[in-house]
Order: C-alpha cells, then sequence, then structure tokens
C-alpha cells in the first residue's frame, strides 16, 4: 500500500471529535496526550490567534463571543457564526476541526493524510451529510465514505457475521442523544429507526450541578456568580464537570474552589461535597425522557425488547451507572459499555477505513474483565437478614484498566472491624460465587449509628486486583492486592479457598448468631452450604408465605373440616420453615394446594 492510501477514521462529533486509523496491527484512535479527544471548539483569541480544541474551550467561557462550540448542530443550515471580526460557515470550522485530526494523524503516522470515513448521525439529511462532505474537502480530505453512527458503533462492537442480528444504538454524549434501531446482517447494516435529542446530553447534566454549585455559593456568601464574574463560573463548570465523570465511578466526591471571588479584600471559597444519589436524582427526569424516544424508535421499527440481540452504549454520558440501570430495568437486557464510549464511533469508522485500506478487521480489540467482582454484604433476601448478599462493583466486560467504588455501612451500633469478603461472579447470592479473597479493617471509630464505609477495587490489565476499604469519615483504610485474579480458579484451589473462608466465618464474632438464632447449627457447619441459606430455599420459603395469606383470605370460604385441616396444614408449614426442613415444607404445601383448590372451586 502506498503512503496516498492511508485511510482514516474520523468521529466528527457536538462535542468531541477523534480521529483512528491502523497502527500496529490493529485500529486505534490516535492523538496527543491521554484522552486523544479533540474538543469540537474553535476560537480566535483576542490577539488574533486562531485556537482549536482545548484552547479554545478554555476561552469559551471567558469569550463567548470569540469562540464556537456545536457546530454540528448548524450543518447544512445557512446559518454562519462570527469569531471575533471574521465570519465562518459551518463546514468552515467543521474544516478546522477536522484538519487538526489529519494533523494529529499525521504526526502518529508519519506520513500526510488524503482520505477519510467521517461519521454523521443517521437523522442526518442530505444537506447535512453534504456539508459534512464539503469540510472535509475543505480541510484536503477525500472523503471516501460519509458513515451512519450508529453502523459505525456496531462495527466497533464487531457486529456484521451471517447471522441477522437486531441491536439498539443508545448514544448519549456531551450535547446531543439519538437512539437508532439497527438490522446487521454480513456487510449491509439498516437503520431501520431512528429518534432523539439534538439539545440533552451531559452538557445538560453539567448545568444541574453547576446551578447546584451557584446556588450553594448564593447561600453562604450571598452572592451571585452568574452576575459579571465569568471567570469565577467557568471554574464551577470545569468543576462540575469533572465531579460528574467521578460521580461515575465514586459515590461521593468532594469539590473545593479557593478564592472564587475576592470581595473587600476577602477571598470567598467555596467547598462542599455531592453524592451520586443527590446527582442521580438530579438528573433523573432527564435520563428517563431518553426512554420516550427509545419506545418511538421500538415502535416505528416495529420492534419489541424481546427482539433486540443487544444494546450498545455509545457516547461519554452512557458511563453514568443511572443510565445503564434504567435501560436494563426498561428492556430486560444488560447494556454492553466494553468498546471505550467516547471513541466507539470513531473506532468503528476506523474498522471500515481500515478495511478500505485493505486490512482485515473484524471488530475493535479491547482489553476486558471476563469476570465480575465485589464484596458480600449483609443486605435481605427473601425478606430476612442474609450476610452473604452480593453485587458486582466491578462487572465483567468492563474495559482495563478500570477502578470503580461503592458504599457500605457496619451492622450494628459501636462496631470497630469489619469482615471483607471478596468473590468473582455474577450470583446475588455470594456463596454461589468464587472467593477470592479476605480481609479485616480494624479501629474504626465506635459511633451509635451506622458507619459509613467505601470498598474501592482497582483490576488492570495483567489481572492484579486491587482492593481498599476505607472509613469515609476518617480516611482510615486497608488494602489487599489479589495477583492473578483474572486467572481461571482450578477446583482444588475454589475448594480451598471456601474452605478458609468457612473457618474465618466460624471464627465470627456472635453477630451472625444473632441474626440467625433459629439456624440449625449442624447446617451451620456445613461446608457446602454454609449456614443453609440458598436461593432455592429463600424462594420455597416466600412461595410458603404467600400460600398461608392465599390460605387465610379463604377462610370465610371454608367449612368447618376443611378449616381445622387448613390449620393443621398452616401449623405444620410454620414448623417446617423455622427448621428449615425443605422435604417437609414440600410435602405441607403441596397438601394446603390441594385444599386450596376444592376451596376455590367451590
Amino acid at each position: 500500500m502506498n503512503h496516498g492510501e492511508y485511510i482514516v477514521g474520523i468521529d466528527l462529533g457536538t462535542t468531541y471529535s477523534e480521529v483512528a486509523a491502523f497502527v500496529d496491527g490493529r485500529v486505534r484512535v490516535i492523538g496527543p496526550g491521554d484522552t486523544k479527544m479533540l474538543p469540537s471548539c474553535v476560537g480566535i483569541s483576542p490577539a488574533g490567534e486562531l485556537l482549536i480544541g482545548v484552547p479554545a474551550r478554555n476561552q469559551q467561557l471567558l469569550y463567548p463571543e470569540r469562540t464556537v462550540r456545536s457546530i454540528k448542530r448548524k450543518m447544512g443550515s445557512d446559518d454562519s457564526v462570527t469569531l471575533g471580526d471574521k465570519e465562518f460557515t459551518p463546514q468552515e470550522i467543521s474544516a478546522l476541526i477536522l484538519r487538526e485530526l489529519a494533523e494529529w494523524a499525521h504526526r502518529r503516522l508519519g506520513h500526510p493524510v488524503k482520505k477519510a470515513v467521517i461519521t454523521v448521525p443517521a437523522y442526518f439529511s442530505d444537506a447535512q451529510r453534504n456539508a459534512t462532505r464539503e469540510a472535509g474537502q475543505l480541510a484536503g480530505l477525500d472523503v471516501v465514505r460519509i458513515l451512519n453512527e450508529p453502523t459505525a458503533a456496531s462495527l466497533a462492537y464487531g457486529y456484521g457475521s451471517d447471522e441477522r442480528r437486531t441491536v439498539m444504538i443508545y448514544d448519549l454524549g456531551g450535547g446531543t442523544f439519538d437512539v437508532s434501531i439497527v438490522t446487521i446482517e454480513s456487510d449491509i447494516t439498516e437503520v431501520l429507526a431512528s429518534h432523539g435529542n439534538n439539545h440533552l446530553g451531559g452538557d445538560d447534566f453539567d448545568q444541574l450541578l453547576v446551578d447546584r454549585l451557584l446556588q450553594e455559593f448564593r447561600d453562604i456568601h450571598d452572592i451571585d456568580l452568574t452576575d459579571g464574574y465569568s471567570a469565577a463560573y467557568s471554574r464551577l463548570w470545569w468543576a462540575a464537570e469533572e465531579a460528574k465523570k467521578r460521580l461515575s465511578f465514586e459515590p461521593f466526591v468532594k469539590i473545593r474552589e479557593d478564592t472564587l471571588v475576592t470581595i473587600d479584600g476577602k477571598p470567598l471559597h467555596l467547598e462542599t461535597e455531592i453524592s451520586r444519589e443527590e446527582h442521580e436524582e438530579m438528573i433523573r427526569p432527564l435520563v428517563e425522557s431518553t426512554l420516550d424516544s427509545v419506545s418511538r424508535a421500538m415502535d416505528d421499527a416495529g420492534k419489541k425488547p424481546a427482539d433486540l440481540d443487544a444494546i450498545l452504549l455509545v457516547g461519554g454520558s452512557t458511563r453514568i451507572p443511572l443510565v445503564t440501570q434504567i435501560l436494563e430495568e426498561r428492556a430486560g437486557i444488560v447494556p454492553r459499555q466494553d468498546v471505550h464510549p467516547d471513541l466507539c464511533v470513531a473506532l468503528g469508522a476506523g474498522v471500515l477505513a481500515s478495511r478500505l485500506a485493505g486490512h482485515e478487521v473484524e471488530r475493535v480489540l479491547v482489553d476486558v474483565s471476563p469476570y465480575s467482582f465485589g464484596p458480600s454484604y449483609l443486605g435481605e433476601r427473601g425478606g430476612v437478614p442474609y450476610p452473604y448478599c452480593y453485587h458486582p462493583i466491578i462487572r465483567r466486560n468492563t474495559p482495563l484498566p478500570v477502578t470503580r467504588t461503592e458504599s457500605y455501612y457496619t451492622t450494628r451500633p459501636y462496631q470497630t472491624e469489619v469482615e471483607i469478603d471478596i468473590y468473582q461472579g455474577d450470583d446475588p447470592d455470594a456463596l454461589k460465587n468464587i472467593p477470592v479473597g479476605h480481609f479485616t479493617v480494624k479501629g474504626l471509630r465506635p459511633i451509635p449509628e451506622p458507619n459509613l464505609v467505601l470498598c474501592r477495587m482497582s483490576l488492570d490489565v495483567d489481572g492484579i486486583l486491587k482492593v481498599a476499604a476505607i472509613e469515609k469519615a476518617t480516611g482510615k483504610s486497608k488494602h489487599i492486592t489479589i495477583d492473578n485474579a483474572l486467572q481461571p480458579k482450578s477446583e482444588e484451589e475454589i475448594a480451598a479457598a471456601r474452605k478458609h473462608l468457612q473457618e474465618l466465618y466460624a471464627s465470627r464474632t456472635s453477630e451472625l448468631d444473632d441474626l440467625f438464632a433459629g439456624v440449625d447449627e449442624e447446617g451451620a457447619e456445613d461446608e457446602d452450604k454454609p449456614l443453609d441459606l440458598d436461593p432455592g430455599w429463600e424462594k420455597a420459603r416466600q412461595d410458603a408465605r404467600s400460600l398461608l395469606e392465599r390460605s387465610r383470605g379463604l377462610f370465610d370460604k371454608m367449612h368447618d373440616e376443611d378449616k381445622e385441616e387448613a390449620i393443621d396444614l398452616h401449623e405444620q408449614i410454620e414448623s417446617a420453615i423455622a427448621s428449615q426442613d425443605s422435604k417437609a415444607l414440600s410435602e405441607a404445601c403441596r397438601a394446603l394446594e390441594e385444599l386450596l383448590f376444592f376451596v376455590e372451586g367451590k
């Protein structure tokens, strides 16, 4: 292949843009720095200097009349923008962004880039697509293909086999939201329906946090920072954006901005803490509003959730846990986010560009965790306390490296130490997962109310899992490192780990004895089923309770003989529950079911 045949893939985004190419045998997003993302922002400084990317974004709040962002929304229109004393068309602004990306690629590849695949939203009109192609030409690029963003996302995830698939692409970026229902078969991707809101995205989530910070500063200092304090407002905006990002991985974020303004020689500060729960409450109406678009797109495509093979998440704002939670609740499918959501579209464009340049590329190669990891904790199962509840902190298929933190509470007043058991797996019953580590945190504050403890887990590409438990109020912590966390465990290793944990369970204080005073001691000693409280038993117990309630509701319809028999069976069921005798419980429930069948039929 000659140098002129280098073809790159470009995601010309509303908020950020990226370029991808075939480098060192695989498709990669290329560019300076760690993020490799160029803010889609162009400006002219007061000194007349052209600013593209980060410098333009940094001056945007100070000199809005000299800066433009989100030009993608104006593509295909006759609007123009004025920067200082100069006027530009949307195509010209986009061309400056594309030229910068082409220069990034030139530096990384060592050769000038002349050809590109550029992505656009599925809903873009012919005028908008032609404007995008023209922007490429103004940047000196031969635009070999205009590619729909949902198609690019599906290419990044490796969809495109001979098997026909129906996929939802949920794209929540910085400034826009789009949802598309597509069918993919071989190299053909058909967009069945698209919907969205080109004025909804992460910027709106940032604004809600900014408003919260502005209000707190106003309450404390009686000063409105929106009134002539542009530098302070700018600082709050960046603080809010950073807090939003961190809240996707941390349950709490502290914000401290010193000397936001100086009044009469006195510096005024802002220091506050925001929880993920508070942030999710702020943004929930906006996230839920996306479901209207999801429903309309599904209806337009003539599809139901059961028809979907996958939901692919695209756009940095989909990192917010609430987004995944709401989509999973609505569709019953765990959305996939194993390709970098910010870079997914660029990577997909890079896949197509690489194929057009003659490389054999099936999908983007990503290092992900093949397993889920998390601690056990005291919660409720079947309406009773259960100390081996579990949900993952790091979920399988999460790109590596990854760090996540969740919060937990101690279980009793004046508790000064906690036991942390780490498991690998996805079952909500920790005892059905694989134990991988254990440690104790001592010296917690002896306080009368539950104490908040953070559990932070970090997993790197080498399979090293680091776990820390941190007392939030004091920062006191304990750490362990688990090597080879990603290597499959042998049966012997699993058995040894279970035995070790069982010995630890047996040596614990009377806390569990108090919780499970009615549990059969012999069952609690059983190594295969510690405490004999598995989900199967919990379901049987729940079903029995429901049956008892149903039976009591039918007492008025029973003859005296039926009542006597029902009361006797009730006692048998209660006795079987108390002794955890599953066989006796099954037999008594079956007899009561037969009795109720005849009673309800009368």
